[in-house]
């Protein structure tokens, strides 16, 4: 049976899904007479797992009176979303499948041979930076955690220290910070790792290490190893060091991230991957330099130096620190693009063939992770998804991952790995020689006149519109295919091109 997610991409952006707060314990579920989890539903929803709703829908809702939606707390003050109607969509448009290609899938891979359950990890940062955090996250299923940067020099932090780019629906879609590393001591975080290995034996504790010279680096990874970390991650990327002589400049030289590397591999015969930064042309030297000095991986991407914008009132840049602000680490769903493109390239490289790919940046739903493993990615981190959702998004992550595999007949998830790297050719090899028209769906189109409007303003011209009739008509002789006006459509009224054939 094959899935249409563009079919359910569609119905996401229809729907009041967005509109939803994820609310913590809703009230929603507890109001359903039929018992059903309301909230969870939406929830998948809300993360684009529409299959994994569907397989939570157990009630019907036809003849309900909606208490759910007058317990919503958006009733409160604004309109409640119309669960009702999202339930009966739901149960319509995305059934269960009534069979798969494969009833059971595989989702465990590894770092340079330790083994992972599934392909998740936090990221280093603030969401793993305790012995409870890290507890929450392993007892909710991530496979395991780098830790917050554990470092042997004071962390000044500055107050407040992030902000935000949000959508129309409020949520993040960029998000700076300003933070620095782990504000706990060496023997603190060392007694964590410990705790945390006896506990969980079998996830995965990444420690992210930074040293300020070549002792350090060799002594902190010799320490991690000891107190029972499974990977080293090398942090050669932090963009908000106070001092000019670590995180992001390391990871802007080869010289320094191939010595670093190597005093990290003196100190440990764990795995060590070296966190590299995006705010260089071309990471593939910098990795081609890790790998001189003995990492076995790359984790990429950090943040991105970023100026998120001005508060207009103040006339000070975010986040305001006593009317002062500095340039800081960008992340979130708008990095995503730069992310995927850095790892590709990682991929690509014949020389970097043998070392495992960590990849992070903008991964918010199981989507995303789908992606960045397409690309070449054997793991996946995330951070700025768990600041704003929590660590419940595990579940859309796994459950959509899961569907999609069962849908797809992909037994293990090892399978997925590199499986659209191929696609990725040079600019000289890219076909050029033909052109793909559109096609109007007048039965779904709106007449809204949009794709008009940015094929005379931003294209070629190629669209009329009839005022009377409402509708866009296209002249063939100027349309290059560029698709701009499939782009813009919200009706998705612009169906699948014809192909023309030019003559050279």
């Amino acid at each position: 049976m094959e899935i249409d997610y563009q079919k359910f991409n569609f119905f996401y952006d229809r729907s009041q899904t967005s509109k939803c707060l994820i609310c913590y314990d809703p009230e929603c579920t507890k109001a359903c007479p039929q018992g059903t989890k309301v909230g969870e539903i939406l929830r998948s929803l809300y993360f684009k797992n529409f299959l994994g709703a569907a397989n939570k829908l157990t009630g019907d809702c036809t003849y309900c009176n909606a208490p759910c939606e007058k317990a919503c707390v958006l009733a409160k003050s604004k309109e409640p979303v119309d669960i009702r109607d999202l339930m009966l969509i739901v149960k319509e448009e995305a059934p269960t499948p009534n069979s798969y290609k494969v009833e059971k899938v595989d989702l465990s891979t590894d770092i340079c041979g330790v083994r992972l359950e599934n392909p998740f990890l936090l990221s280093s940062s603030v969401v793993a930076s305790s012995f409870d955090m890290c507890r929450r996250a392993f007892e909710a299923g991530w496979a395991g955690a780098a830790f917050k940067t554990i470092c042997s020099f004071p962390q000044h932090e500055a107050s407040p220290r992030f902000s935000v780019i949000r959508n129309h629906s409020n949520a993040f879609c960029g998000f700076k910070n300003i933070e620095q590393l782990s504000d706990h001591s060496v023997e603190e975080n060392i007694h964590i790792f410990e705790k945390l290995r006896k506990e969980f034996p079998s996830k995965v504790i990444v420690a992210s290490i930074m040293g300020q010279n070549e002792a350090e680096w060799t002594e902190l990874a010799a320490k991690c190893e000891k107190a029972g970390a499974s990977v080293i991650e090398c942090n050669f990327s932090c963009p908000n060091m106070e001092s000019d002589d670590l995180g992001i400049t390391i990871g802007q030289s080869e010289e320094l991230i191939e010595r670093f590397t190597a005093a990290t591999k003196r100190g440990t015969s764990l795995p060590v991957l070296a966190k590299l930064t995006p705010n260089i042309t071309d990471m593939v030297p910098m990795a081609l330099a890790a790998k001189r000095g003995g990492a076995d991986g790359i984790s990429a991407i950090n943040t991105i130096n970023s100026i998120t914008g001005v508060d207009i009132s103040t006339l000070v840049a975010e986040p305001s620190v006593h009317g002062k602000s500095i340039v800081g680490g960008y992340s979130g769903p708008a990095v995503k693009p730069i992310a995927l493109r850095f790892i590709s390239d990682l991929y690509r490289c014949p020389e970097l063939n043998n070392l495992h790919l960590s990849g992070m940046g903008g991964i918010e739903i199981w989507r995303d992770a789908l992606e960045f493993l397409l690309l070449g990615a054997g793991s996946v981190q995330v951070t700025t998804a768990v600041m704003q959702y929590g660590y419940r998004i595990i579940d859309d992550l796994l459950e959509g991952l899961v569907e999609y595999m069962k849908c797809k007949g992909i037994s293990s998830l090892k399978h997925l790995i590199g499986g659209a790297s191929h696609t990725i050719v040079d600019r000289q090899s890219i076909e050029r020689d033909t052109i793909l028209l559109p096609v109007f769906n007048y039965n779904r189109c709106n007449g809204c006149g949009r794709c008009y409007i940015s094929c005379m303003d931003g294209g070629h011209q190629a669209i009329s519109f009839d005022p009377d009739m409402r509708r866009p008509k296209l002249n063939g002789s100027k349309c290059v295919g560029c698709h701009l006006c499939r782009l813009v459509c919200s009706e998705k009224a612009i169906d699948t091109a014809k192909k023309e054939i030019i003559r050279r």
